[in-house]
């Protein structure tokens, strides 16, 4: 009997271990579940705004299609980690979309919304009736306000950089950086060739 135990058991042993070997043969094939990616919510004096519907204040978790709602005189900001940040202007409402390739689109409802882009992928406004504006290498940030349909450039978007609507620097300025450079230059070339009336060497 002793013996016929100890053989039960080893095959009862061997039995196990290879289906344990094929449980981690399985599991090293699956393919890994993705994380989703979630954003954090931050607003004025963590005063509550309205997320989905219900209330939320700063440090709530955001998933993407969320609609996001915010009251008179508070604002929200929206971190989105590597990819930027999403600002809501008080009383406006968005819905907001990210996915893992780092691609944000903001579909504004109401009130006014700025986006400043980094990493991959592109950050696009638009509205229902069809508007559309989007982020490119020259352009990382931008502001806008929903208005009959459209996006107007906000005045907010000259703080984010790119000036408004992506423009660049102004004409004007630039002839003046420029005139001051050159002015600087040739204050620097009199001064060590000759200006001041150095004595020449005996």
């Amino acid at each position: 009997m002793s013996k016929q135990r100890r053989s039960t058991s080893r095959a009862i042993a061997v039995f196990l271990a290879f289906a344990l070997v094929q449980v981690c043969i399985q599991l090293s094939f699956a393919a890994p579940v993705p994380q989703q990616f979630i954003a954090r919510l931050t607003t004025t004096g963590n005063q509550p705004i309205t997320v989905n519907g219900a209330s939320a204040a700063s440090g709530a978790s955001l998933l993407t299609g969320a609609t996001i709602e915010t009251p008179a005189a508070v604002s929200a900001t929206i971190d989105l980690g590597a990819l930027g940040t999403v600002e809501l202007q008080p009383n406006s409402s968005i819905q907001l979309d990210f996915d893992d390739s780092g691609n944000v689109r903001v579909k504004v409802l109401r009130g006014c919304v700025v986006i400043k882009k980094n990493g991959p992928g592109e950050a696009e406004a638009y509205t229902a009736e069809g508007a559309s504006e989007k982020t490119s290498s020259s352009r990382k940030g931008m502001g806008f306000c929903y208005l009959n349909g459209g996006l107007k450039p906000s005045q907010t978007t000259a703080a984010v950089g790119g000036g408004v609507g992506g423009e660049g620097i102004g004409t004007a300025a630039l002839v003046a950086i420029l005139a001051g450079g050159g002015a600087l230059a040739a204050g620097l070339i009199w001064a060590f060739h000759g200006g001041g009336d150095n004595p020449s060497p005996r």
